[in-house]
């Protein structure tokens, strides 16, 4: 069955690819980035299949803006993907202020106005599924990534709150959360923060050394398109091998610790 899309962050990475593979497969695609000409290529080669529009997810009026004009001009469409976002490292001492507010902006404000903007339209036609990229970050953390983290962890807690209130508008929400992947991520989008002689050998520039990649990134994305026939929709869909080892090891330490103090907090409740 043939799908309208609106994808942010379609210039590299899982965007790029998730668009490609859906106009390939002949679905329409809204997509929206910082440099439109980038997908000239693809605007060639599909015609009216591809719906282009510049859009920064941290301008939030134009965040707005953009998703009300997809939709009039598009009328319909099924699939909302939050995928623009990069990440952040250094030690948090080592961050400035400004690194610190453009990627709360960027990964979060950002996120969470796309499905703001886009909940009133999926709500008048009914319904529709928004997939939000996550992140095997959005369960676990590593030394060097607290900002990227606290965004991953964020958007995961509001996904979950909002699936619930919108839930009655047969409106759902899928957490993406890949693990590692060959998407030009660690290349194009991480910005490292100036380092501070203090951290060096420290655990916070561990992941500043090379490190494994594990998933397929078209096969994940392969993946993130079929979870959208699932029904139910999966609430949360972990990709890729290290996803599912690191996810799984948090989870059980965080359930042993909360049996461990069960007598501490039971005692707690009023009398």
């Amino acid at each position: 069955m043939s799908r309208t899309w609106f994808i942010t962050g379609t210039s590299s990475g899982f965007g790029r690819i998730m668009t490609e593979t859906l106009l390939a497969r002949g679905d329409r695609v809204a997509a929206t980035l910082r440099t439109p000409a980038q997908l000239d290529d693809l605007q060639q080669l599909y015609g009216e299949a591809l719906w282009v529009a510049a859009l920064d997810v941290t301008d939030t009026p134009a965040v707005h803006a953009t998703v009300d004009r997809a939709f009039r001009e598009l009328g319909r469409i099924d699939v909302i993907v939050s995928n623009a976002g990069y990440g952040l490292a250094g030690a948090a001492e080592e961050l400035n202020d400004e690194e610190i507010a453009r990627q709360l902006n960027t990964n979060v404000i950002g996120s969470i106005q796309l499905t703001r903007a886009a909940l009133p339209h999926l709500r008048r036609q009914g319904g529709g599924l928004i997939l939000q990229l996550s992140s095997m970050g959005g369960q676990i953390a590593f030394p060097g990534l607290s900002l990227y983290h606290a965004s991953k962890w964020a958007m995961e807690g509001f996904v979950e709150a909002v699936r619930q209130e919108v839930s009655g508008f047969n409106i759902d929400f899928t957490l993406i959360e890949p693990g590692t992947a060959q998407t030009g991520f660690r290349d194009k989008g991480m910005v490292m923060a100036a380092v501070m002689p203090e951290y060096i050998d420290t655990p916070a520039h561990a992941l500043r050394a090379s490190f494994p990649w594990i998933g397929d990134e078209h096969k994940m994305v392969r993946e993130m398109i079929a979870s959208v026939d699932r029904s139910p929709a999966p609430q949360r869909l972990a990709l890729g091998s290290d996803a599912y080892r690191l996810m799984k090891s948090a989870l059980e330490q965080r359930l042993a610790e909360l049996e461990a103090n069960k007598a501490i907090t039971l005692s707690t409740d009023l009398a």
